[in-house]
């Protein structure tokens, strides 16, 4: 059973290596093909060296895998827009690649660290899921940073208005003054505008990249009054201050309910860690709980009350405000 997974762990590793291989080689075929473009408009262009067969069919094979992942990757649809909001540095069509190379990984680790044979597809599956829960603590982090800065955004987007501005170039005055994340999203939205968009669908777009509920309200505001007029600029002074508001009821929240969601982290990781500890203390005791049919129903039990705990506790923590 080791053999054959080591087998399949070289086996996956080594297609993951050809699978980056491919992705550097397409990227060096791209910036190739734009040189020789600009060398044929210079009249630049010298085909005396050009054209290696096993270089071409090298070449081909690796676009074909790189083509497989990419209409793999365009299935999900929902990752492009993940891996968007969370401005990862990787591409769609190298998620899934990036994902076998770590469940490849966990699996080794697993097997070098002389862990229990049920649990190496546990160690897999938990190292392939890691690129997600990468990328999600990203685009929560991002989340929260836009979340910080939207008031701020706001108010100098009255001032602007104020100041006889359009709402464009109140858009363009955050883009200047403020840093990442909320500039870059409203330099999106200010380029689609700029390219014909209408302002209202240029928000909206950006409300699907940052579902944000206060940015909801801007977006409404600014539909609003472009359909029945008023006072843009003092609506954006109280969308604002209420931002404001909620932040300091929100952290009045955070700091009573601290201990809680400690007490939910010690719960969670206190009957992992005395697996672990248990295991390399006594094999023996712990391989029941695999070989003995009570004890894969104890295991399945435990693994579910383990979800449902965590489940009630971040409903009771959870605070919504």
């Amino acid at each position: 059973m080791a053999i054959f997974l080591i087998s399949l762990a070289v086996f996956v590793g080594v297609v993951c290596v050809v699978v980056a291989i491919s992705y550097v080689m397409g990227d060096i075929k791209d910036e190739s093909k734009t040189e020789e473009r600009l060398r044929s408009l210079t009249g630049m262009n010298d085909d005396s060296e050009h054209g290696s067969i096993t270089k071409e069919a090298i070449n081909d094979s690796l676009t074909g895998i790189r083509g497989t992942f990419r209409k793999l990757g365009s299935r999900f649809t929902g990752l492009s827009l993940l891996l968007e909001q969370a401005d990862a540095p990787i591409r769609n069509d190298m998620f899934i690649p990036i994902s076998l190379i770590s469940a490849a990984i966990g699996l080794f680790i697993a097997i070098v660290g002389r862990a229990p044979a049920p649990l190496y597809p546990v160690a897999a599956l938990v190292f392939g899921i890691m690129p997600l829960i990468w990328i999600m603590m990203r685009r929560r982090k991002r989340f929260k940073m836009f979340a910080q800065q939207l008031p701020d955004a706001l108010e100098l987007v009255a001032r602007a208005l104020r100041s006889g501005h359009s709402l464009a170039s109140g858009l363009h005055v955050v883009i200047e003054e403020m840093p990442d994340p909320i500039s870059t999203e409203f330099n999106k939205s200010y380029e689609e505008q700029n390219l014909g968009v209408s302002m209202e669908e240029a928000l909206k777009n950006m409300l699907k990249r940052m579902p944000n509920l206060d940015l909801k309200f801007f977006v409404t505001a600014v539909a609003i009054q472009r359909t029945a007029g008023g006072d843009m600029a003092e609506i954006l002074d109280k969308i604002g201050y209420i931002i404001r508001e909620r932040f300091k009821i929100l952290g009045q929240v955070q700091a009573l309910t601290g201990e809680g969601r400690i007490s939910g982290i010690v719960l969670m990781a206190l009957p992992v860690a005395l697996f672990i500890a248990v295991y390399y203390l006594n094999p023996d005791y712990v391989m029941l709980l695999f070989t003995d049919e009570n004890g894969r129903k104890m295991i399945a039990g435990a693994a579910f009350l383990q979800v449902l705990g965590a489940v009630a506790i971040k409903k009771i923590v959870a605070i919504k405000v």
